[in-house]
């Protein structure tokens, strides 16, 4: 199941938010893909949106459990888990009102 989490950043970390998913986009991906392994992630993505009251960081997760997903992050002693969290707390600038208005999946046929 695809899971979507929206929060707004810091506009004075949007820089570091984003220099931070490179890298681990691209020197410490092995490292990035083992933690989603471990977590029972398939698939990861993430989006940041100018708007005018800020950016907003947009999280895409394919899990079936979101639940122990998120638990093992928090629990999490990786060094590049505890960096995340570390960078992506303190980017939060709190939540976003959103809502969902189309969840279609092919095994509902």
């Amino acid at each position: 199941m695809i899971h979507l989490v929206a929060r707004r950043l810091r506009a004075d970390h949007r820089d570091r938010v984003i220099a931070w998913l490179g890298g681990i986009d691209r020197p410490r991906r092995p490292e990035a893909l083992e933690s989603l392994a471990a977590e029972g992630v398939d698939h990861e993505t993430a989006m940041i949106i100018d708007t005018s009251e800020g950016p907003i960081i947009v999280y895409a997760m394919q899990t079936d459990d979101l639940e122990r997903s998120r638990a093992v992050t928090d629990e999490s002693q990786r060094p590049i888990d505890a960096e995340h969290r570390a960078v992506m707390r303190a980017a939060d600038a709190g939540p976003v009102a959103a809502e969902i208005v189309l969840d279609l999946r092919a095994d509902e046929r």
